[in-house]
């Protein structure tokens, strides 16, 4: 009886574990951060623009993939350009691997040369686990009306390896390209890969 009492707890704490994940075609769910500049981030300020949430972590090989030659640099400059919001988030805890303070996180951004709108610092991992972000990196595109229109990996190609960005379909950038055409996104959710975000 026991045995079967502890699975129905699992079974509860994995349904609650999915119902807070974000729907597609749903608004996304609003939340004030503190970026690594100390200035105060919530969704909602960005009404009437796309928003783009990267939910990174400065030490994983799949991030790195992507920095390392200034790929994302690029993605993040074309769209911020087009004036989308581009928002890191980091939900590292405290003593994990990933974790940052502000002082290290403008260090990063500096270093990496980020043309992100801003890096969010979510110690807590409570937006983490809002959004249900399970990896670094984990992408979510926001339309101007504040709907999630697209969840899930950076790219087609689940690798490590820079070389294969070229050959990948990037998943963010064409359901960005899909919306500003007036069109419905093909794949607006894929599977994320990545390292797992350290909660």
């Amino acid at each position: 009886m026991n045995h079967y009492k502890s699975l129905f707890v699992t079974f509860l704490a994995c349904t609650s574990i999915l119902q807070a994940a974000v729907q597609n075609g749903a608004a996304a769910p609003d939340f004030v951060l503190t970026d690594s500049a100390g200035v105060e981030r919530r969704i909602s300020d960005f009404k009437g623009q796309y928003v783009v949430l990267e939910w990174t972590r400065h030490n994983c090989p799949f991030v790195i993939k992507y920095y390392e030659n200034g790929d994302m640099q690029a993605l993040q400059r074309e769209l911020t350009d087009a004036d989308v919001v581009w928002l890191q988030i980091a939900s590292s805890a405290p003593g994990k691997a990933g974790y940052l303070t502000a002082g290290q996180a403008e260090a990063v951004r500096e270093a990496t040369e980020t043309h992100s709108t801003a890096l969010l610092l979510d110690a807590a991992g409570q937006v983490g686990r809002t959004y249900g972000a399970r990896t670094t990196p984990h992408m979510f595109l926001i339309n101007p009306e504040g709907v999630v229109i697209y969840q899930g990996a950076i790219d087609s190609i689940k690798s490590a390896k820079s070389e294969d960005i070229a050959k990948a379909t990037n998943y963010v950038k064409a359901a960005y390209a899909s919306a500003i055409a007036g069109e419905s996104v093909e794949k607006s959710t894929t599977t994320p890969y990545g390292c797992g975000v350290k909660y």
